[in-house]
């Protein structure tokens, strides 16, 4: 199933795709399930699947504002420096860059996230923003402290496009990379998420990301340093996760940082991330608002 979260009527519906429509659950479930995390926790899979086979679409599926596919998660975590190809372009970029011996972990929020079809916003501080193509995983049920990762795909509820778009000087301001990593409207997930059943092995699968149709990435889920089911253990060792949380899998080689000369993206460029069984993620650039400033 493909589920996407969208704006109808000035509030958050969810629902999933059929063909060009989408079926709304907010209208159908939202009694039951009234958000998709909701929906997430409490295995509202059998009946969606039901009613997704006997109900008509109610919108069209290119006309919707889409949201991040969790538009409110309660964690966004995300691994660094998970190829190696990555780690070797960022070592002869900057220097002092080794492969890791444990994922290298970091956070985002919601509010830097965006979705499919919606602008990614280069802020009017730095126009050094960079895309990274990666897998982004759903998490279905609370896992506890300590899954094996062996057991960890049971608790994973679905997967998605990312375009983990950062700010990279505002990265190496300090020895915490956060700041590059959440302003707002950067990153973007999409175009849907399709749940898990409909992806046996995420660790083979296709990636690319294209900038303006050139393919500036291009690798597979295969060559990650650290599989999914690796980093859900590691993070576990530390601390639960939720349903409805989010694990940014890492990128491959190839961003723009570490390019002769650098390439940063900017307005009017259309970036677009591609992976084998989920779809494709596309946002266009813009300059944040001029106008853009404190909340009165």
């Amino acid at each position: 199933m493909k589920l996407v979260s969208y704006v109808h009527g000035g509030e958050i519906h969810y629902g999933a795709v059929k063909g060009t429509k989408v079926v709304d659950f907010t209208s159908r479930l939202g009694g039951q399930y009234p958000d998709i995390v909701t929906f997430i926790a409490n295995d509202g899979l059998p009946i969606a699947k039901v009613m997704l086979e006997q109900e008509p679409g109610d919108f069209n599926y290119d006309d919707l504002e889409l949201l991040s596919v969790v538009p409110f998660p309660e964690k966004i975590l995300c691994v660094g420096l998970n190829y190696h190809d990555h780690v070797d372009e960022a070592n002869r970029a900057i220097g002092n860059r080794k492969v890791p011996d444990r994922p290298m972990m970091f956070a985002r929020w919601p509010e830097s996230m965006t979705g499919h079809n919606v602008p990614i916003l280069r802020p009017k501080v730095s126009h050094m923003l960079d895309w990274e193509a990666e897998l982004l995983v759903v998490i279905g049920k609370p896992t506890g402290r300590y899954v094996k990762a062996e057991d960890a795909l049971d608790y994973v509820f679905g997967y998605t496009c990312m375009n983990e778009a950062c700010l990279r000087d505002y990265q190496r301001h300090s020895s915490q990379i956060n700041p590059g990593k959440n302003f707002e409207q950067t990153g973007a997930n999409g175009p849907w998420m399709v749940t898990a059943d409909e992806i046996p092995d995420p660790m083979n699968l296709k990636i690319q990301m294209r900038l303006n149709g050139q393919v500036m990435q291009d690798a597979n889920t295969s060559q990650m340093i650290f599989s999914i089911q690796k980093v859900i253990e590691y993070i576990t060792e530390w601390m639960p996760l939720n349903p409805g949380d989010l694990i940014a899998s890492g990128t491959m080689g190839g961003v723009g940082f570490a390019r002769t000369p650098p390439i940063f993206m900017k307005p009017g460029d259309i970036a677009e991330v591609e992976i084998e069984r989920i779809g494709v993620l596309r946002n266009t650039i813009e300059d944040e608002p001029a106008d853009l400033g404190p909340y009165v």
